[in-house]
């Protein structure tokens, strides 16, 4: 991992947060709710343990916890997506904890959970190596961490690519994709996690490419943003993500589509 040393990383965390609280996160949370399901069945939770979901968005991974028993924090720096995360689970009546933090810098003492989850969450902190040493400090010896990543080959990174052609990230940024990478988290977490990796696939299911890209440009911060820093290419770069949704769709016939996304499911232990 490569980070130019002149990048400001606060700057690009600043501007990470505005894109994440544009649009509306919670509604593309609720199409990958699956995910943290069944990481939080992968990471054996037990009922009555201290779990953290960092970079907690509206809470998939927290609620998952909470209703297998568990103690839950969930943090997060978008203060209208923790709200939301308290209403879901008011609503589903499940205590969560859901605070304001950062997965730079969780604000809590060290070794504070026996688990510790995030789904395509702390793989967006602008310093890898500062989320990956957070993630260890919290968890105590011999707990959990469980990680969800979007992998660099698969549909959501393929749908990266195809935004930055348009309107190219900040140079020298390490790719958020590179945790849904074996060796990138072996690079990061070094001897501190012994690892279990799993390839996973979920599937996004809408009426028609058109739909897909409406919804996301709509809702999902990072393509909210570079549709309004597109300009007057805002369409080139719609037609090119309907265009792209279109080749990753499984389906034959005309009409729906069916668009397998490929992600990293990591379940280590800290040593």
């Amino acid at each position: 991992m490569t980070i130019t040393p002149s990048l400001n990383l606060e700057v690009v965390k600043a501007r990470q947060q505005a894109t994440w609280a544009s649009g509306d996160f919670a509604e593309i949370a609720t199409l990958i709710v699956p995910v943290a399901e069944r990481l939080a069945d992968a990471a054996d939770l037990r009922a009555g343990s201290n779990v953290l979901d960092v970079a907690c968005g509206s809470g998939n991974a927290a609620l998952a916890a909470a209703r297998l028993g568990c103690v839950v924090t969930g943090i997060d720096y978008v203060p209208a997506l923790l709200e939301r995360g308290r209403e879901r689970a008011a609503a589903e009546r499940i205590s969560v904890d859901f605070r304001a933090g950062d997965a730079e810098a969780i604000p809590v003492p060290d070794e504070s959970f026996d688990a510790a989850l995030s789904v395509f969450g702390a793989m967006f902190a602008p310093d890898h190596r500062s989320a990956a040493a957070e993630l260890v400090r919290v968890t105590r010896p011999g707990g959990t961490i469980a990680l969800a990543s979007w992998t660099p080959e698969g549909f959501v990174g393929s749908m990266f690519r195809t935004v930055a052609a348009h309107v190219p990230p900040p140079a020298g940024l390490a790719s958020p994709m590179l945790w849904g990478t074996e060796e990138h988290l072996a690079e990061l977490f070094g001897s501190d996690v012994t690892w279990i990796h799993r390839r996973r696939t979920f599937t996004f299911r809408f009426a028609s490419a058109d739909e897909f890209v409406e919804t996301f440009g709509a809702y999902y911060g990072p393509t909210v943003k570079a549709l309004e820093a597109a300009g007057s290419a805002r369409e080139v770069l719609a037609s090119d993500l309907r265009e792209l949704v279109r080749s990753w769709n499984r389906l034959e016939q005309p009409g729906a589509i069916a668009v397998p996304a490929a992600y990293l499911e990591s379940v280590g232990v800290r040593r």
